[in-house]
């Protein structure tokens, strides 16, 4: 590939930025209010440190590593086979891409309710997010993909819409509105800094492309970095704006489309439109970049036997249609069975976990990485806190959530362990 045809700096940023803000700010804000109060900016200021934190190992892994740089060949790199952490971790890390398709799809519903005016109706949110799931399926199915130009622009436009609305938003907001400060307790201010975890989920993305980066040494620690930080700024400014020009009444009441409401009291109804349409071409970029890539390291992983050989198989247009097709539809069932905290929760803690083995592999493999050992320890330990926050979080307040993320790893984990003890006992026969 030639060098003015890789990545750079700009595209990285675009591609981490995107994912994060992909749903982000416009599908958590409500329940970051509802959780911690008028502290909800705190609680993304927790998120963006968790975010840098699993980001370090990110980058030096993927540094080290450039023939792919997912989490599933960093694991299969640092533990034997046998172990099968791999395999349990790419299979976690396809069904945390189901949770977050969910998220994106969910909110994708939400606002497109409330820019028709039905905000109050359960079914009109389900169809667009059924809808949008199988639009995205079909494209993907189709092989159209966007330029890379094009998936720019989309980024930076929404930045600026975001950045606009900020600015102005902050000229209005209401002192008043901020106190009392932490009238829900500090631990709220983890506990929901915990559930909204999945909002910084998506800087994982640009370790993707180390492969294509002009000059990766420099441009993938940068890219992660400001990636992580511009979309930290946002979150909090964001979150700032909505405390200070709504009550909290009125945030949590307006949770699944909490963004639009606060940009009404602004800008009139024309602020709530211009969020509105940014959420809509936010959580449709997300949602068509995550059935691309999540689909992609399903088929790859069934090339390597991690996975059922059908996931590996493609169309005359090159794309693993049968992959697609099964992600799409878990989504779509997740979605519909399944509110907005659960579907939170469930991506949140997975990402959590899989950043957890991913800094543990980066121990494993310092030698090769060069990392500080302290910095990764730092970031597991921070990890591990949230981890329990969630946990006690679900444990008080959403038992049912809390029981059902358990069932589903379990399934998870006991799939991967029979589909790979099936790829031993048939190695057995051949070898006899």
């Amino acid at each position: 590939m030639k060098s003015e045809q890789k990545l750079g700096l700009k595209e990285l940023v675009a591609i981490g930025v995107g994912g994060m803000i992909g749903g982000g700010i416009f599908s958590v804000l409500g329940m970051a209010v509802e959780i911690s109060g008028n502290a909800a900016p705190i609680a993304f200021a927790i998120g963006s440190l968790i975010a840098l934190s699993a980001g370090y190992s990110y980058v030096k892994l993927a540094l080290a590593f450039h023939n792919d740089g997912a989490s599933f060949t960093y694991l299969e790199k640092a533990f034997p086979n046998n172990l099968n952490i791999a395999g349990i971790a790419g299979w976690t890390v396809i069904v945390g891409y189901v949770g977050t398709l969910s998220l994106y799809a969910y909110t994708f519903g939400a606002y497109g309710a409330d820019l028709l005016g039905d905000q109050n109706t359960p079914i009109v949110r389900m169809f667009l997010t059924i809808s949008a799931l199988l639009f995205f399926m079909v494209i993907n199915l189709w092989g159209v993909k966007a330029s890379g130009e094009i998936e720019d622009i989309v980024v930076y436009v929404k930045i600026l819409i975001l950045a606009l609305f900020g600015g102005i938003g902050l000229t209005t907001a209401h002192k008043q509105n901020f106190t009392p400060f932490l009238e829900h307790g500090t631990s709220s201010v983890f506990m929901a800094g915990a559930l909204i975890f999945v909002a910084y989920e998506g800087f994982q993305l640009i370790t993707n492309g180390v492969c294509e980066t002009k000059d990766p040494n420099k441009n993938i620690p940068k890219g992660i970095y400001i990636s992580i930080i511009i979309t930290s700024l946002l979150y909090i400014i964001l979150s700032i704006v909505a405390v200070g020009n709504l009550s909290l009444d009125q945030i949590i009441s307006a949770k699944e489309y909490a963004l639009a409401a606060a940009a009404q009291p602004i800008l009139g109804n024309t602020g709530r439109v211009l969020v509105g349409v940014a959420a809509l071409l936010a959580t449709s970029s997300a949602i068509n970049g995550t059935v691309f890539g999540a689909s992609r390291m399903m088929a790859e992983m069934a090339t390597e036997s991690k996975m059922p050989k059908a996931f590996s198989l493609r169309s005359r247009t090159k794309v693993p249609w049968i992959a697609i097709i099964i992600l799409s539809a878990f989504a779509i069932a997740f979605s519909v069975l399944n509110g907005l905290e659960a579907i939170a929760a469930f991506s949140s803690l997975t990402f959590l976990l899989v950043s957890i083995a991913v800094s543990i592999a980066n121990i494993k493999l310092l030698k090769t990485t060069k990392s500080n050992l302290w910095l990764i320890l730092l970031g597991i330990l921070l990890m591990l806190a949230t981890v329990v926050t969630l946990l006690v979080y679900l444990f008080e307040h959403n038992t049912h959530t809390l029981i059902l993320i358990g069932v589903i790893y379990f399934i998870v984990i006991l799939i991967e362990l029979l589909f790979s003890k099936r790829n031993i006992f048939r190695k057995k026969k051949l070898k006899n």
